[in-house]
């Protein structure tokens, strides 16, 4: 058996940290336990998270909102802010999954694992989410796009911690989408997943977009080129297949047993067509406001 240390706070951390430099550190497991079982890790000493409740917080900050490493996928479904203020985040979280993963999971495992295909990290990336670091002697704040530099690699130093994610409040989008394919939807690893932003005048107008795919390039993959281009037109089939083609040139996805290069290539180009869609459908939530789930729209 592997000693399992539990502190319950960051002093308490930071001196197990410094007897056992080595020592790897997890919050809810679900990436951890899989790769034990395999024999693809071997940690001589774990340190579990779980118990420093100020990294399971959900705070407002003013203009920002902050999110501990430890706060479960389910914790964060649970709260109305998440839904109100950032639906996108919320639509990827309802679909990771089954509810025994977002149980255990947390928003900050599924940053440090660094997968191209987390089901968090293209939201976080469309919402500029910055990742907060500590250390026992500093703390630090990384936009996501650069705290992740790799599948599985991060910014991460030795001795840090992710404390968790700062988003603002304040975002100028009136669409807000997810989508994920898989081989079993949600209790599947994303083959391809699209998280979009836009803004979009009374007169149908796009007048800002932001795009983020996951499981289509080694990080998480944008396309400037194909947000610029939206900004000024309709979300129409024609336009919309133009933007298809910039995000095909974006991404550089690999063969695996889930899915062809070429598949994923083309799927990321055509969840965009599926924009115009969710457009008609958020004019119709909006029109009808006293439904349930208008503010999740």
């Amino acid at each position: 058996m592997k000693p399992v240390f539990l502190p319950r706070s960051k002093e308490e951390l930071w001196d197990l940290l410094s007897r056992y430099p080595d020592a790897m550190v997890y919050a809810g497991g679900t990436d951890l336990l899989v790769r034990l079982r395999k024999g693809i890790l071997d940690p001589k000493v774990l340190v579990c998270l779980e118990r420093i409740d100020s990294l399971k917080s959900v705070e407002d900050q003013g203009d920002r909102f902050f999110v501990g490493a430890c706060a479960t996928h389910a914790r964060l479904l649970a709260e109305p802010v998440i839904g109100r203020l950032y639906p996108v985040l919320f639509q990827a979280l309802s679909q990771l999954g089954s509810p025994h993963i977002r149980n255990m999971g947390t928003i900050g495992g599924n940053i440090v694992t660094a997968s191209p295909a987390g089901d968090t990290l293209p939201p976080l990336y469309v919402l500029s989410a910055r990742v907060l670091i500590s250390g026992r002697e500093e703390s630090r704040e990384v936009p996501i796009k650069d705290f992740i530099i790799g599948p599985g690699r991060t910014g991460l130093r030795s001795g840090e911690i992710i404390e968790g994610v700062r988003i603002e409040k304040m975002q100028p989008y009136n669409l807000a989408v997810f989508e994920k394919i898989g081989q079993r939807k949600a209790l599947s690893i994303s083959i391809v997943s699209l998280a979009a932003l836009l803004k979009i005048s009374e007169s149908g107008i796009v007048e800002k977009a932001r795009f983020a795919w996951g499981s289509v390039g080694p990080t998480i993959v944008v396309s400037p080129e194909a947000e610029s281009f939206l900004v000024g037109k309709r979300l129409e089939e024609g336009y919309l297949k133009e933007a298809a083609t910039f995000a095909r040139r974006a991404a550089s996805p690999i063969d695996d047993v889930r899915a062809s290069a070429s598949y994923r290539r083309l799927v990321a180009g055509n969840l965009l067509f599926r924009l115009e869609g969710h457009l008609k459908e958020n004019h119709l939530k909006a029109e009808q406001p006293d439904l349930p789930w208008k503010d999740q729209a």
